[in-house]
């Protein structure tokens, strides 16, 4: 039980950071696209094979025999633009926008100076669509881009070369970028609703898993604890007995560690008329009489496993707790449905579901059934399970 207690404290804090990590998809999308390094084998050289155009911020300088203080400027800039660039691939918290802006600004600030400056405009208009959440967004800064561009090129009489350079193809660029960017995050998104659906199926499984070591474990010791009891009390007054209790125990501890086994393996019931046939004698051990009518119906194997947990889980509650003389067993075929009825007329009194009880609501609603309990006189538990196609046969015993 602390066991269980434990998966479930730890479900409800993974549960919590889930939301958490969904409000990130959008900064999780950026970083992925972003990351670019050597380590990422697919797209590790694309940072640097982009830095080509890099380039053209030297051709002229180059062809005009530019001067040491030019060179020096160039350099600075050069500098300046490499821990922009790298810093949006590498540094673990970046602000995008704020290294975009500042590509822009060193454009603006070299153009006069360096025509090739018109490459820190494509740059800026590449990297744009990766940094801002929707299209809308994205095409506004490009015609930013493109207005800033024309408004230098008047101001300071630049040619029509850098016009075309800074605004025409960053509008090309930033253009085809917007495609990528969207289609990146809504990989991201995918991607992570992905990851998010197996933590979910893991979930679950754990839950699975401990709802049926819950009612595996569970029954079987109480049987064990039972008939050790009874063996301790035979020992003197009827030793042949109390050694056959103790055989019995053998038994049924060789029995639970198959059923553990199969548990794992997603087998562990036998058929509900083994499971039924087991209870009758648990509950007989137990010094209580007992009443069944049992009808022949074919069952799918999901439904007759759910059935078959449902019998044992009842049947281990009324040994423990409800200090009953009799308890009836019946199930039966009603209106396409199959209808299984557990009473005892114990204390009753128990409103609270336990583990087991809440587990095996789980179980038969998933299969679009019913559960219902009533412990005002004794406990009347019903589990009703839809069925299509149904065969029964009614094969009745009372003890």
């Amino acid at each position: 039980m602390d066991d269980l207690k434990t998966i479930e404290r730890t479900e409800r804090s993974e549960q919590d950071v889930l939301p958490a990590l969904a409000a990130d998809a959008d900064g999780f999308a950026f970083r992925r696209q972003m990351s670019l390094s050597l380590r990422d084998r697919a797209q590790g050289w694309a940072a640097y094979v982009w830095l080509a155009y890099l380039g053209f911020f030297f051709i002229d300088p180059v062809l005009n025999h530019a001067s040491w203080k030019t060179w020096l400027l160039t350099g600075l800039a050069t500098v300046i633009f490499l821990f922009l660039y790298f810093g949006l691939f590498w540094l673990d918290r970046t602000r995008p926008l704020l290294h975009v802006a500042g590509m822009l600004t060193l454009g603006v600030v070299f153009a006069p100076i360096n025509p090739g400056a018109s490459t820190f405009f494509i740059f800026a208009a590449a990297f744009i669509p990766f940094c801002l959440k929707t299209e809308r967004q994205a095409i506004a800064s490009l015609a930013g881009i493109v207005a800033l561009a024309a408004i230098e090129t008047q101001i300071f009489h630049l040619s029509g070369w850098f016009l075309f350079y800074a605004g025409g193809l960053s509008v090309v660029v930033g253009g085809s970028n917007i495609y990528f960017a969207q289609r990146n995050r809504a990989l991201a998104k995918l991607r992570m609703a992905h990851e998010e659906i197996e933590h979910l199926a893991k979930v679950a499984e754990r839950e699975r898993i401990a709802r049926d070591l819950h009612d595996v474990l569970g029954h079987t010791l109480s049987v064990i604890i039972l008939k050790s009891e009874l063996a301790g009390k035979l020992m003197e007054r009827d030793p042949q007995r109390a050694g056959n209790e103790i055989r019995e125990v053998e038994q049924i501890s060789r029995q639970a560690l198959s059923e553990v086994r199969d548990a794992i393996r997603g087998y562990r019931s036998q058929g509900l008329t083994a499971e039924i046939s087991q209870a009758r004698s648990t509950l007989e051990t137990a010094g209580i009489h007992v009443k069944s009518q049992a009808a022949k119906i074919s069952l799918s194997p999901l439904h007759e496993s759910v059935l078959s947990m449902a019998v044992r889980e009842a049947v281990t509650n009324v040994v423990r707790h409800a200090q009953a003389r009799t308890c009836s067993l019946n199930l039966a075929q009603q209106n396409g449905s199959c209808c299984l009825r557990i009473e005892d007329d114990g204390r009753g009194g128990f409103e609270e579901e336990g583990n087991g009880l809440r587990g095996m609501r789980e179980r038969v609603e998933m299969l679009g059934g019913t559960l219902s309990r009533d412990t005002q006189a004794g406990t009347r538990l019903t589990i009703t399970l839809p069925l299509k196609q149904v065969r029964s046969e009614i094969e009745g015993c009372d003890h």
